[in-house]
Parts: structure tokens; C-alpha cells; sequence
């Protein structure tokens, strides 16, 4: 379910990388004696050999050693905190990328009871995500009639010949003839036998409708058709093309005695477009199909419903009817299936529990001191005693442990007892399905679970996220007390420079005069 190879390989690198740095900054801080040393030796012989003094190495190697050990310092906690930032990282994505692939295996539907139709012709089933079906129910379904939308299409709008304005032959295909300037009403609701609408009820109590503006340039066939679409009623247009270039537009509604429509244009131009009752014989639109309930019964009770896709008569069923006729419905539990995921998370379970033992180490993991990443190890340790279905009946499982899933004491592991989970899924199969039901955070199952460890571990106030505000502010800390151990290596250097220039003048003074006397004293030999 989660990948932890790149995970570990970045931990291992990060330690790795946290130890050498240490041991750089010990080896400077070691050597600040010796540059001391160094630096004073340095004095003595430019001193003794009468030459200049090299003051810029001189200065830089003082400036060394007075900040080797502060710098030494913040460099290795800085080192830490890295590793220890990059460490809660990992058990926070850990953690994240396991509750994902946990809520991806149990909603893709593969652990749920597969419903079989005896009959595909009459109607297909698929399992509805979050609603279990009852693996041992049969039902017997009779369907009469199909839903069906009201349909309706116009007379024919011919193509027109003329003449352009250079004299040639124009042809207008049927889509660009035009209307005169008005409005097409479209009412949504149930039509009587005489084409009458009653119209549907919005939630102000107001008649559901549109209206369609029709106006140059906009006033072609096409134009109102797509003009239809946009207002998204429930009523669809296109327009249909004969070989000739004649046009046809085409309405269609949705499905169910609720969704019939009619339309009504306010000139005689529009009303060429009429839907329903008063529409003009001959010139108005003709109805095809009428809007309808699909009418079936299920187990012998009559039922009607709007659609064709029927999700709300059996539990965890999603019913497609395609036909007339008899079928009957039964469940098939993917017993292989569920045994499966239950090993697959054991194994990942235990990949995570590891991970988090080994950052918690008291010896020399990086968030042994951490309180957020204890109390995840905490909340995996106690994962197979955890309450999965609190509302379980007597007797039945509700926990890892009732289905064979026990703690290693010696390594706190999840172990599988395969014969006990073998049995439990004889015995109890509804159970161990409802502990993989696709559930979320405050819910029962196990992902409902691994959802709230997600929460809870990563939570910014007492989680993995608050360890990595806090561990960001102390880097942030560590950054600003380098900067002012900068600043005052600068200020140290300054001054040390300024020091040993004025001593490279008064060296130099002091040349001149020695040169002067020995000059002096060398005529006196000679003179005398």
C-alpha cells in the first residue's frame, strides 16, 4: 500500500550526513589552540626577521580561532535539527500516503459484496461504495417499463438559394435560418394527456422556467439551440442536418413523469418552435416519446422511480434497467479478497511501526525526546486492541485481535494467526467486510482508523506538524545567532586589522631609526 524504500534511504542519509558534520566541527574546534599558536609564532619570526607582517592571514587565522567553537556549536545543532525536521517529515508522510492507501483499497469496491443478475437484458447491478450489501440476500426483480424522456422535433427548415452580391448563386443551409426578434419559454413539470403542463414548484414557490431572448445576430436555428443548452433545464436541443442541407432541431428532456417540458414562442416566427398544448398543427414542433417512470417491482411490490439508474431499493445497489422482464438479484462476498487486504495492511502496518521505532530509539533516534512521534508509537502499539465496530453484536468481532491479528510482544509487530483468520471469516465474514467498509474520520473500520491517525499524528497544534513548526523555529533561532557570530567575527577582524597595521608602522619606524644609528655608528669606525 505505501512505499517506505526512499523514506529509509532518506533518513539514513540525513543521519549519516547529521554525524559527519559533527565530527568536522569538533576536529575545528580541537584546533583552535593550535592556530593560536600558530598565529603567535607567526608574529615572532616576522618580528625577528625584520620583514612585514602577513597581516591578512594572520588576521584570518585569529578570527578562526576566537569563533570555531560557537560556530562549531550551532553548525552541529543545526545538523540536528535538520535531521530531526527531515525525520518528522518522513513519519508524517508515512503516515499520510498509508491512510490514502487504505481509504484507495477500500472504497475501489474490490472488498465489497459483488452483486450477480441473473439477466443482464433486464437490467445490470453494481455495488454502491459505503453501503455494504447483504451478501445472502436474493431478490426478484420484474420490470414493466422503462423510464423514458419526452422527445420532440420540428418540421423540416429547408435550405434557400439567392443570389450574393457579385452575382453568384448563395446557398443557406437550414441551421442558419433565421427568427424574428422575441422569447422561447421552456416550462419544466408533468403533462397530461392533452399536452396540458403542470408546472414543477422551485423552493420559492415559483413556476420552474426559462426564457430564451432571441435577437439579431444571434437568431439563427443554431443559435437557439445552443442558447437552449446554456441554460442547463434539463431540456437539450441540437440540430440535425438531412443530405440536402434541410435542418431539424431536436429537443429532448430527462427522463421521468416530472421532467416533461413544454415551449411557447411569443410571435408567430418562434412559435414554429411550440412544445405542448396550442401548438400550431402542422408548423409546430411533434412529440416522439413521452416523459415516464420506469415501473418495476422488487421481491412483489410495485415501485416507480425516474430514472433508469436505481440506487435506492436495495442496499449497496446500484440497479441499470435495460429491459423488460424477470431477474434475480444475489451477492457474491470476495472472501479471497478481504483476506488479502487484511495481510496487505498488516504488512504495511508493520513497516510504519518500525520506522517509528527506530526515529523513537532511546539510544539514538532523532525524535526520542519528541512527544508527538512517542504518542504515535503509543497509537500503533494499541492499533490491534483498538475498537473497530463498537456497535458489533455479542459475540461477533470488533477488533484486529477477534479476527486473529495479535501484538509480538517482543517486537510489537502485527501478526496474522491465519488459522483463527480463517475461521473468523467463516463464522463472522460480515464483520471482518464492515472493518473494511469505506468509512471515514469518525466512523467505524479501519479506515475510519487510519484517517484519524492521519489527523491526529499530523495535527500542527499536538501532532508531527506542531514538532515541525517547532523544530523550524529553532532553526530559525540557530540562523539568527550565526548571523550575529558573523557580524561579530567582522567587528573582531576590523579591529585586529587596524591593530596590526598601526604595529607594522611602528615596526617600520623603528627600522628606519636602527638603520640611521648603524649607519652613524659604522662612519665613526671609519673616522677613527
Amino acid at each position: 500500500m505505501a512505499t517506505i524504500s526512499s523514506t529509509s534511504t532518506s533518513s539514513t542519509a540525513t543521519t549519516t550526513a547529521t554525524k559527519t558534520s559533527s565530527t568536522t566541527s569538533t576536529t575545528k574546534t580541537g584546533s583552535a589552540a593550535s592556530i593560536n599558536k600558530s598565529a603567535a609564532n607567526s608574529i615572532l619570526t616576522s618580528l625577528g626577521s625584520g620583514s612585514g607582517v602577513d597581516t591578512d592571514t594572520l588576521v584570518g587565522q585569529l578570527v578562526d580561532a576566537q569563533f570555531a567553537a560557537k560556530r562549531a556549536q550551532i553548525t552541529a545543532k543545526t545538523d540536528k535539527l535538520t535531521a530531526q525536521i527531515s525525520d518528522a517529515a518522513t513519519l508524517k508522510n508515512f503516515v499520510s500516503d498509508f491512510a490514502k492507501a487504505v481509504n484507495t483499497l477500500v472504497t475501489g469496491g474490490t472488498l465489497a459484496t459483488q452483486p450477480n443478475v441473473s439477466d443482464s437484458k433486464v437490467a445490470g447491478a453494481t455495488a454502491i461504495s459505503g453501503a455494504p450489501m447483504n451478501a445472502t440476500a436474493t431478490s426478484t426483480i420484474n420490470v414493466t417499463s422503462l423510464a423514458t424522456a419526452q422527445s420532440a422535433t420540428s418540421t423540416k427548415f429547408p435550405s434557400t438559394t439567392g443570389s450574393a452580391s457579385d452575382g453568384s448563386t448563395l446557398t443557406v443551409a437550414g441551421a442558419s435560418t433565421t427568427f424574428d426578434p422575441g422569447t422561447l419559454t421552456i416550462k419544466i413539470g408533468k403533462l397530461d394527456s392533452g399536452g396540458v403542463l403542470t408546472p414543477n414548484k422551485d423552493s420559492d414557490g415559483n413556476d420552474v422556467s426559462v426564457s430564451i431572448s432571441v435577437a439579431s445576430p444571434n437568431n439563427k436555428l443554431s443559435d437557439i439551440a445552443a442558447a437552449i443548452n446554456a441554460k442547463n433545464s434539463g431540456v437539450t436541443a441540437s440540430v440535425i442536418t438531412d443530405a440536402d442541407g434541410g435542418a431539424f432541431l431536436s429537443l429532448k428532456g430527462q427522463t421521468g413523469t416530472s421532467s416533461a417540458f413544454t415551449v411557447s414562442g411569443d410571435n408567430a416566427s418562434l412559435a414554429k418552435l411550440d412544445v405542448g398544448a396550442g401548438a400550431s398543427s402542422g408548423t409546430a414542433m411533434t412529440g416522439g416519446t413521452k416523459a415516464a417512470n420506469a415501473k418495476l417491482s422488487v421481491d412483489g411490490v410495485p415501485v416507480e422511480r425516474p430514472s433508469n439508474e436505481i440506487s435506492d431499493l436495495i442496499p449497496g445497489v446500484k440497479l441499470t434497467l435495460a429491459g423488460t422482464g424477470s431477474m434475480t438479484l444475489t451477492g457474491t462476498r470476495p472472501d479471497t479478497a478481504l483476506t488479502n487486504g487484511v495481510k496487505d495492511f498488516v504488512e504495511t502496518f508493520n513497516q510504519l511501526l518500525n520506522e517509528v521505532k527506530q526515529q523513537t530509539n532511546a539510544v539514538d533516534g532523532s525524535l526520542r525526546a519528541d512527544p508527538a512521534a512517542k504518542q504515535l508509537l503509543r497509537n500503533l502499539q494499541g492499533f490491534a486492541s483498538k475498537t473497530l465496530l463498537p456497535d458489533a453484536a455479542p459475540g461477533t468481532p470488533s477488533t484486529l485481535a477477534g479476527i486473529g491479528i495479535t501484538t509480538d510482544k517482543t517486537t510489537g509487530e502485527l501478526t496474522i494467526d491465519d488459522a483463527a483468520l480463517t475461521k473468523a471469516m467463516k463464522d463472522s465474514p460480515d464483520a471482518i467486510q464492515a472493518m473494511f467498509n469505506p468509512n471515514s474520520f469518525g466512523a467505524t473500520g479501519i479506515n475510519a482508523a487510519m484517517q484519524s491517525l492521519k489527523l491526529t499524528s499530523g495535527s500542527s497544534l499536538y501532532g508531527l506538524g506542531a514538532t515541525d513548526l517547532k523544530l523550524r523555529k529553532a532553526q530559525d533561532e540557530l540562523t539568527k545567532e550565526g548571523a550575529k557570530i558573523d557580524d561579530q567575527a567582522t567587528r573582531f577582524s576590523a579591529r585586529l586589522t587596524q591593530q596590526y597595521a598601526s604595529m607594522n608602522s611602528r615596526v617600520s619606524a623603528y627600522k628606519q631609526t636602527q638603520s640611521f644609528m648603524k649607519q652613524q655608528i659604522d662612519g665613526w669606525y671609519k673616522s677613527s
